[in-house]
């Protein structure tokens, strides 16, 4: 089923492209559809236009409460009239009672001064800041009121919009995710983004059972209190008793991991360390492992951390964890006076050392680049952009093949299984037919193509404002197609770890099919271990590489 988009010369745009996203939903998740959602929808179809409209528009601002005095909108007219059958229907609340908080929120502090004068007068607060009174009126005023109550003389009213965890519910459905809302229909409209055409049937969603949109929503939750502030303990205790593993879902369960590991390392912070190393042990094999083994370190319990730790040194879970454990181990053996595990050494790049005078503007990178750059070799900052955006190029087709799971509504700027961990393995036979593009010579031609085809549609590793046309064209006449498929392998052997740590600037010497990657340090600059990672495998790998560490005169 297409979506369409509505174009902006319609004055309800927006009620349209909402009305679109129902249908989406609905036919495509009818069956996960709970009492709530089926209610919601067919109060909605039975309101007057206008009253939709003025609902849409409140969905898509930011909370649930609002004043009438703010909802003036032409297309929509009369806000009374339109506000009085949402009322009816139970869609939106009329005067709802609500903490002092949410008045703090809603009204400025000339307006908080005129509502609460007298109580501000015996607490003393006649004349504190509105962040004070945000601070202290939760304390002396607990319980909720009406805006009626709080604000007798008030010139408008205060409405919530009671639909709005539904809302929230239907929209996970349509986008599969919490961070893309409403407002893609608008961008994609207006030309500010645009997206691959992917091809997929209904039976392409991101969910096949109401459990798992409520985990997600959970989940979701969590990171928001946790973001507000919340006692971390607490937050752990949620997250065990409503949300156990969830290991019938892989990304659900890799989503609860990361969840633990953010709160693990929040009570690491907060000096809670039992509660960190329990959730840490929650965290997956990875990153959360490592914090979990230092932690234990730092308490002293190295017999415990080296037991942990050796196993994970024979099989590691990731280059990373590999290059933690290979420098943790050891000072655990020596601590606990056992033979040391020998360490190759890590194989240093080549090093540039360079003083420049202090850059008035652009940074340390663009000093050296103007510094090393001929007409005959040009430098350009690149970083993370030109060889992930080569393979983004290159393995266009196998990145967004429409395999089941990957891709469920048409403003994805990639596959929603892009880091799960049988995103390559799937594709596999895919992959292995673009990289052998570059054994067989006809790789320029194929990522020229795919440039000048996708050129502007989103892409999770092509940087369309870094790769220009000028860029591209030194790169396929500069970098042999063998250290291509190199970084090209290493790329899919971790995509999310190894896309970034690759260095600042390249020199091209396209003349003689040449060039060398540059990692610029400024004074005081060390290098981050995955860049590390990535400069012992150019090291390897015999490909040209270079640290180049700037000193000011």
């Amino acid at each position: 089923m297409p979506l369409p988009i509505a174009p902006l010369s319609d004055p309800r745009y927006y009620l349209a492209n909402f009305r679109a996203a129902l249908d989406w939903v609905v036919a495509r998740y009818d069956d996960l559809l709970r009492d709530e959602e089926r209610d919601f929808l067919a109060r909605f179809a039975a309101l007057p236009e206008a009253a939709q409209a003025l609902l849409v528009r409140l969905v898509m601002r930011r909370g649930e409460h609002f004043r009438t005095s703010r909802l003036e909108y032409a297309e929509i007219g009369d806000t009374d009239a339109a506000l009085a059958p949402l009322i009816a229907s139970g869609l939106v609340a009329a005067d709802p009672a609500f903490g002092v908080e949410e008045l703090c929120r809603q009204l400025r502090l000339a307006e908080l001064r005129q509502a609460l004068a007298e109580a501000l007068a015996e607490a003393g607060l006649g004349r504190a800041t509105k962040g004070e009174l945000t601070t202290r009126l939760p304390a002396l005023m607990p319980a909720p009121r009406r805006y009626s109550a709080w604000w007798p003389e008030a010139p408008d009213r205060l409405i919530r919009l009671t639909a709005m965890a539904t809302c929230e519910r239907l929209r996970l459905m349509f986008f599969g995710n919490l961070r893309q809302d409403w407002s893609e229909f608008v961008l994609t409209e207006l030309g500010h983004q645009r997206f691959e055409t992917v091809p997929f049937g209904p039976e392409s969603r991101a969910f096949r059972y109401p459990e798992e949109l409520d985990a997600y929503l959970a989940l979701h939750a969590l990171g928001e209190r946790l973001a507000a502030g919340e006692a971390v303990s607490d937050l752990a205790d949620a997250l065990s008793e409503s949300l156990p593993p969830l290991a019938a879902n892989p990304w659900l369960a890799a989503r609860r991991r990361r969840l633990a590991l953010r709160l693990g390392r929040e009570a690491e912070r907060q000096g809670e360390v039992a509660l960190a190393l329990d959730l840490y042990a929650q965290g997956g094999e990875d990153e959360a492992l490592v914090r979990r083994l230092r932690l234990l370190e730092r308490l002293g319990e190295h017999r415990r951390a080296l037991d942990l730790a050796r196993p994970c040194l024979d099989a590691p879970a990731s280059e990373a964890q590999r290059q933690a454990l290979t420098r943790l181990v050891p000072r655990l053996e020596k601590r606990l006076g056992l033979m040391v595990t020998p360490s190759s050494p890590e194989p240093a790049p080549e090093q540039l050392t360079l003083t420049l005078p202090q850059a008035a503007g652009g940074g340390v990178e663009r000093a050296v680049a103007e510094h090393l750059a001929t007409p005959e070799a040009p430098v350009r900052y690149v970083e993370n952009g030109l060889l992930t955006g080569l393979f983004g190029l290159l393995c266009w087709e196998a990145i967004f093949a429409p395999l089941p799971g990957a891709f469920f509504h048409p403003f994805q700027s990639g596959p929603a299984d892009l880091y799960r961990p049988d995103f390559v393995s799937r594709r596999r036979a895919r992959f292995d037919a673009c990289l052998a593009r570059l054994d067989s010579g006809d790789y320029r031609q194929a990522i020229r193509a795919t440039w000048a085809a996708k050129h502007g549609l989103a892409s999770p590793f092509v940087a369309w404002e870094l790769l220009d046309r000028e860029l591209l064209e030194l790169a396929l006449a500069s970098l042999p197609p063998a250290h291509l498929r190199a970084c090209f392998e290493r790329l899919l052997a971790d995509l999310k770890a190894n896309r970034a740590g690759l260095p600042d600037l390249i020199q091209c010497f396209p003349e003689r099919g040449d060039y060398r990657l540059i990692e610029v340090k400024g004074p005081g600059d060390r290098l981050q271990d995955n860049q590390r990672r990535w400069l012992a495998f150019f090291q390897e790998r015999g490909i040209p590489a270079a640290v180049c560490r700037v000193r000011w005169a």
